[in-house]
């Protein structure tokens, strides 16, 4: 196991640079998501961290050494690829022992490997199979148990659950998380499941556009997003923003948004006259009755998920979601008062993105 130290990494494909001076230090032993959108750098930094793509400025350390110039091979990670990877003329066991044999590895050696990766993942008795006979899922682990025979410093997971149905991936996800309290080995997962982000991580590394948006634990991220990208990407349904103007006449800060007021908690921050934008999560919007502090919404849509109701409405001119777990009849078209919970309310500053 090792620590692996990223910094002021930069990559560029000719003059278009599309990796911007990232730094992140992951923890001997931690499970770091990168998530973030499709093109913003994550799988690109993957790859360079096992080195199947070149640096164009900074240095990668893996352990104690500087791993720049050192190939793939040398590196000591092991890499799970989204498409598995795995040589169809070959049965389950040699594509896990593969690696081994390259190496010259002693046969013993090999079984005892094989036969220890087999039994976490439960795939003993599909050792003489080929691929084409098991599923979707137990293909997934022979990818990962070909690269737990290596025992490496690194795991290195390429949106390994993306070929799978959803429930599959449910417990895919949890047999990778369990894997990793069990074989403590650091792990760099890339994901643009934020779910998948969110239920894994140990800490999530949030990327955008070729940059870190912010690092913490989920449930940094979700109670205290840095700014507008975080706030709207970490969370499903995603959190409501209303846009609109601060205004601070009487003391009491208001909102002033397009088709209505909204009066706000004292202790908000901001300058009178800010351009700010509200944001509130759907699960912190409840039903109440009409007033200074509620948004006065029109009901577009109801979806009811037998645990929660999904509602989509319009309040101020703007599309807001709320979940409420208690039932209601709502109907389209239907008004209500939705109030945000005072502890719960985020403000944004609208130019920078970011949060007061």
């Amino acid at each position: 196991m090792a620590r692996v130290v990223v910094r002021d990494v930069e990559k560029a494909y000719g003059t278009t640079k599309v990796i911007h001076g990232i730094n992140v230090e992951i923890a001997d032993g931690e499970f770091v998501v990168l998530v973030g959108p499709s093109g913003c750098g994550k799988s690109t930094l993957l790859r360079m961290i096992a080195g199947l793509e070149e640096i164009s400025g900074g240095t990668i350390s893996i352990g104690e050494r500087e791993v720049n110039r050192l190939p793939p091979k040398d590196r000591d990670v092991a890499m799970v690829f989204q498409n598995y990877a795995l040589y169809p003329h070959m049965t389950v066991h040699d594509n896990m022992a593969f690696s081994l044999k390259l190496r010259k590895a002693d046969k013993s050696v090999i079984a005892e490997r094989v036969g220890k990766a087999a039994e976490i993942l439960n795939l003993t008795p599909y050792l003489q199979r080929y691929p084409r006979q098991l599923s979707g899922g137990q293909r997934q682990r022979v990818a990962m148990g070909r690269a737990i025979v290596r025992d490496p410093q690194v795991f290195l997971f390429d949106e390994p659950l993306s070929n799978l149905d959803a429930k599959l991936r449910v417990q895919m996800r949890i047999e990778i998380k369990a894997l990793h309290q069990r074989l403590k080995t650091t792990t760099i997962y890339v994901t643009h499941d934020q779910i998948e982000a969110m239920t894994m991580a140990d800490r999530i590394v949030v990327m955008h556009d070729g940059i870190v948006e912010q690092v913490g634990t989920p449930l940094e991220l979700y109670d205290h997003p840095s700014n507008l990208f975080v706030a709207g990407f970490i969370g499903s349904p995603a959190m409501n923003f209303v846009e609109g103007t601060l205004r601070r006449d009487g003391g009491t800060p208001v909102l002033e948004a397009t088709g209505g007021r909204l009066a706000l908690p004292a202790w908000v921050p901001g300058a009178d006259g800010q351009k700010v934008a509200l944001g509130i999560r759907p699960e912190h919007l409840s039903i109440s009755a009409t007033g200074p502090s509620s948004l006065d919404a029109v009901v577009e849509v109801v979806e009811p998920t037998g645990a929660d109701t999904h509602v989509v409405a319009m309040a101020f001119g703007q599309q807001v979601q709320a979940v409420f777990t208690e039932r209601h009849a709502f109907a389209p078209g239907a008004r209500v008062a939705l109030c945000p919970r005072p502890e719960a309310i985020h403000l944004f500053d609208t130019a920078s993105g970011r949060h007061l």
